[in-house]
């Protein structure tokens, strides 16, 4: 059996650090050390959770446009950029690191977003009934048992990880990815080799065996559920029941956009997103 690639930093990688106006904060959850991207800014606390194969790093282009209203935390989820791997990646897993997060930072009640995979650690984080202002939930994978498999094959994601331990490049990248920013195909090439890929499989098995929707209905209000309007991951037909099984949220969609809401779209979403959060961090009963 072929051992499982080395999580790898380049020295590119940890250079375009000098360009991204964060500072970096440290936590522990148990064990396991996570790095954070602090944004600074004045307004409520807004914790960040990317997906499946994103570092921290490459929310840069969503969070650095919001420190006028809140104060952006994004989160280097266990098993990728900086922060250390885990022995497991369960969803309660994640949601811990999520709370250690919260709690390590002194943050009080802030707004929980995340997306694809973020947007399943911050329902999960949410029903537990950890202190927020509210949830944003971005594209959350609706696979899962008897709902058919995640559009994209495990074998893919681990294709993409070889290729940035070969030596990927922004045009490769690109490939995959054709309607990227082409500063997030080139961060993209520079970071996805920090992923474990233990950690990429696991989460993965997870898509196709947990169920969102045994979680959705206990996430409380007010919750608000953007997807794109194109996602095959948050498939059309879907709709009407994450409407009827969690009335209290509010559901956006982002039009021309898959599964990659920002990326595809980041005009569109980031507009979207500003608008969910200037409500939401506005509204009295928060």
């Amino acid at each position: 059996m072929t051992a499982a690639p080395v999580r790898t930093v380049t020295q590119a990688a940890v250079a375009d650090l000098a360009e991204v106006p964060a500072t970096s904060r440290w936590v522990r959850s148990g064990g396991i050390r996570l790095h954070v991207l602090d944004y600074g800014g004045a307004g409520a606390p807004l914790v960040m959770i990317p997906g499946i194969t994103s570092p921290a790093i490459t929310m840069d282009f969503v969070a650095r446009e919001l420190t006028d209203i809140v104060h952006p935390f994004v989160v280097d989820v266990r098993g990728r950029g900086f922060s250390d791997s885990g022995p497991s990646y369960a969803l309660g897993d994640y949601a811990d690191d999520t709370v250690a997060v919260i709690e390590g930072l002194d943050l009080t009640r802030p707004v929980l977003l995340g997306h694809s995979m973020g947007a399943r650690i911050a329902a999960v984080t949410a029903a537990r009934g950890t202190p927020l202002r509210a949830s944003v939930l971005v594209d959350p994978p609706l696979s899962g048992p008897q709902r058919g498999p995640y559009p994209t094959t495990v074998e893919a994601f681990l294709g993409q990880i070889a290729q940035a331990h070969r030596g990927t490049s922004a045009d490769e990248v690109a490939r995959s990815w054709p309607r990227w920013p082409r500063r997030e195909q080139e961060l993209r090439a520079r970071w996805l080799g920090t992923c474990d890929v233990d950690a990429i499989v696991a989460t993965h098995r997870g898509f196709e065996t947990e169920d969102f929707f045994d979680t959705w209905p206990d996430v409380p209000a007010p919750t608000v559920l953007i997807h794109g309007a194109d996602s095959p991951v948050v498939p059309a037909d879907s709709i009407a029941e994450l409407t009827r099984r969690n009335p209290r949220a509010s559901l956006l969609a982002v039009p021309g956009a898959g599964h990659m809401v920002f990326w595809d779209e980041p005009g569109l979403a980031r507009t979207a997103l500003r608008q969910v959060l200037e409500r939401l961090v506005g509204t009295d009963e928060l």
